[in-house]
């Protein structure tokens, strides 16, 4: 049997052919398995106060150097202000 061939478009462009993917079904699955394999005591709260702690912790005891690179690189909008602007002490 002979593939069909489909017909050419006739539209303003005819070189262009529609082409649409529906991902919805693979998204809703993929989320599902990610949810699954974090497990039922994945708790987002705590990751992320705990990820604060750690920039927290990244920042501190900077030197006068490093603190006036650690500013420029906030006030250029590379790293995001935090508290007062400063790093933790």
């Amino acid at each position: 049997m002979a593939p069909q061939i489909p017909p050419r478009p006739t539209g303003p462009d005819p070189e262009l052919v529609e082409f649409t993917i529906d991902l919805t079904a693979q998204e809703v699955a993929r989320q599902a398995q990610v949810l699954a394999a974090l497990g039922p005591d994945w708790d987002p709260m705590e990751v992320m106060r705990q990820e604060e702690a750690a920039y927290a912790l990244l920042y501190s005891g900077l030197d006068e150097e490093q603190q006036r690179v650690y500013d420029d690189l906030v006030a250029a909008g590379v790293l995001p202000p935090r508290g007062d602007g400063r790093a933790a002490a």
